[in-house]
């Protein structure tokens, strides 16, 4: 039976039968120019929700045991606009006005466009806060411990970083050309940006609030992952069609996969011996074996998009860039087994237990 949750300050938050389904795991599907995210049992495949009232959201964020989905809008909006958002419920006047005030000098560029940053709770799906940042957002992260989130601005050449414990704009960091998508560390204390723009990774000090140093990275990352343990990065260089295995402690590119074709989303398996890609110029999954390097593909069309595991099922979820779906794909044989419809398209997902 469907429950209705309804917040004054917007998501529309329909949850199904969840009785019982202690074990499922849910995967978030933000579906951009549909306003909203999908919210599917992966065990069973069947949809069980929908936010709604979340404009051009791209970039979600979130980790199993955490609070908190971080949502991020590549629409921008005016300044009287972000204003006059009305308070989430149970958020008094005071402090509303306390979370839109003006950031502290220099904080945030004053010449950037301003977007919304939206803080959702992970169990009920309702806003717990919105915050004001500079710019159209691409991508989110979040770190492991929950205290920090961190946006990518592709039009503001940086990233914002947001205090979670406080729920507040924190800082902007500059760190290069088009940034597209970022990763924190496993300790939290450092973000890796992919520059898009200038062929680079910035590795950004958190507690400094500035980039430590830039990885040379191909000719234009985009989608990066980072290892289980750590130590190594992979990096999607997109048009160049290849994916580059870097090394962090020294910033050396160890190996390069030639994937061929126009690239896209990206994700490790469970345990970490395989890397899947989704070749969109060329309508194809492929999987890069770690240990010897060698890659297998199978077609997958029209233009496979965003990429994610979905831990604890044995599967992959692939959305299409051309059409409103989003395949199920088993990583074994990489043949899709399923097909979900979405509205718009699938962007950033997020895999919860």
């Amino acid at each position: 039976m469907l429950t209705e949750i309804t917040r004054i300050l917007a998501p529309l938050v329909l949850l199904a039968g969840l009785t019982g389904a202690a074990q499922a795991v849910t995967v978030f599907i933000p579906e951009g120019s549909g306003d909203q995210i999908l919210m599917v049992d992966a065990v069973t495949g069947q949809v069980i929700g929908r936010i709604e009232g979340l404009e051009a959201v791209h970039g979600l964020a979130g980790a199993a045991g955490l609070p908190y989905l971080i949502a991020g809008s590549y629409a921008e909006i005016t300044a009287d606009e972000a204003a006059s958002i009305p308070n989430p419920e149970g958020v008094t006047a005071d402090e509303h006005a306390a979370h839109h005030a003006k950031p502290a000098a220099g904080a945030m560029p004053e010449d950037a466009g301003r977007s919304i940053l939206t803080v959702l709770d992970a169990e009920s799906g309702s806003v717990v806060r919105r915050i004001e940042v500079p710019g159209a957002v691409h991508h989110t992260a979040i770190s492991s411990d929950g205290r920090l989130a961190t946006a990518t601005h592709p039009a503001g050449d940086g990233i914002s970083l947001i205090d979670l414990e406080t729920l507040s704009f924190k800082a902007f960091i500059p760190t290069g050309s088009m940034p597209n998508y970022a990763i924190f560390s496993l300790d939290g204390g450092t973000i890796y940006v992919s520059n898009t723009g200038n062929g680079t990774i910035s590795e950004v000090d958190v507690a400094k609030g500035i980039v430590m140093r830039n990885i040379l990275a191909g000719e234009g990352p985009e989608h990066i992952v980072l290892s289980s343990d750590g130590g190594t990065l992979y990096a999607v260089d997109a048009d160049a069609g290849q994916v580059h295995e870097i090394a962090l402690s020294s910033g050396a590119i160890l190996r390069s996969f030639q994937i061929g074709g126009e690239l896209h989303g990206m994700d490790l398996s469970e345990d970490g011996a395989t890397l899947f890609v989704s070749g969109k110029g060329e309508n194809k999954i492929v999987a890069v074996d770690l240990a010897s390097g060698s890659v297998r593909s199978a077609p997958l069309e029209p233009a496979p998009y965003h990429l994610t595991t979905v831990t604890g099922t044995g599967k992959i979820y692939v959305s299409s860039r051309d059409e409103p779906k989003v395949w199920v794909v088993d990583p074994a044989t990489l043949t899709a087994t399923a097909e979900i419809a979405v509205v718009g398209e699938g962007h950033q997902m997020v895999v919860l237990p």
